[in-house]
């Protein structure tokens, strides 16, 4: 299961982590987040050692949500070595995300 990151442990959970770190910005209320929450948590299990998965709730952390300029949710974004390098919005197939997933651990 993908942990959970906060406006407080951003920085050194995200900005300064090596390799490739995968956000799912999502919130409570919102059915397509829970419809993706699934599918993230089984990317966090098959990509062991090679993805960090983590989840921020827009609601509890705005300031991180707006500096990102997160307008839909969920949104899954990308970084690596502590810069965004892709995002995906909104729910999308497992098999669309193991294929993003591949081509940036290239």
């Amino acid at each position: 299961m993908a942990d959970a990151v906060t406006s407080a442990t951003w920085e050194q959970e995200v900005l300064k982590a090596q390799g490739l770190v995968l956000i799912d910005f999502w919130a409570v209320w919102c059915g397509p987040c829970r419809m993706v929450a699934p599918i993230v948590d089984e990317l966090a299990k098959e990509y062991t050692g090679k993805l960090k998965v983590l989840k921020l709730n827009t609601d509890e952390n705005p300031d991180i949500a707006g500096k990102y300029r997160i307008m839909g949710i969920p949104t899954l974004m990308f970084f690596k070595n502590g810069q965004t390098v892709d995002q995906v919005v909104g729910a999308v197939p497992k098999a669309q995300l193991k294929s993003k997933i591949d081509s940036l651990l290239q």
